[in-house]
């Protein structure tokens, strides 16, 4: 086993850990910036809501956008690229291969939706004066509860690629250096 699989194996758990702590703690916020929202003072005019701002929730909700983001570049950046180009590269990939291609397009797939539910909900508080829209109701919750997906579907993808990437090695150390036959 060479040093740098080692190291791969030996922080694997401490980084799943850190991604998936990362997407809790940003979907927790992201609910918790949803129950803050729910306190200011707020009425209701047929369609149109009016309440007033509130920072605690701006910043909650501001914190969960940032870990959420933070949690996909890291996972991104260590799980490496993975991908597949053609027919023939799908038909040769090995299973660790294919499910960390469709754990990654998940996690991507939550993320693209994710994040634009945290940044709506986050926005509808930035409002320096009491304001009247239309009620922007769960974005920050629906954004929490897609953060907790994104943590799951990262892991797995790292899991997979770092699994495939000790595959690669091991077949080019095969490569490279075959084993020979005494007669």
């Amino acid at each position: 086993m060479s040093r740098f699989e080692k190291l791969q194996k030996d922080l694997s758990p401490i980084i799943c850990i850190l991604i998936m702590a990362l997407d809790i703690v940003a979907g927790i916020l992201a609910i918790k910036a949803e129950n803050a929202e729910h306190k200011v003072k707020h009425g209701r005019m047929w369609i149109l809501e009016c309440r007033s701002p509130s920072q605690d929730s701006y910043n909650k909700g501001l914190a969960a956008s940032i870990l959420l983001i933070m949690g996909h570049a890291i996972v991104n950046v260590i799980g490496g690229c993975t991908y597949i180009r053609s027919k023939k590269d799908l038909q040769e990939a090995t299973a660790n291969k294919k499910l960390a291609v469709i754990f990654l397009i998940l996690a991507w797939i939550v993320l693209a939706a994710a994040f634009p539910f945290l940044v709506i909900g986050t926005l509808a508080n930035t409002k320096s004066k009491k304001s009247c829209t239309m009620p922007h109701t769960h974005f920050l919750t629906i954004g929490g509860i897609l953060c907790f997906f994104h943590g799951l579907f990262s892991v797995a993808y790292y899991v997979s690629a770092a699994a495939e990437a000790r595959e690669e090695m091991r077949r080019n150390e095969k490569k490279h250096h075959p084993q020979t036959s005494t007669a």
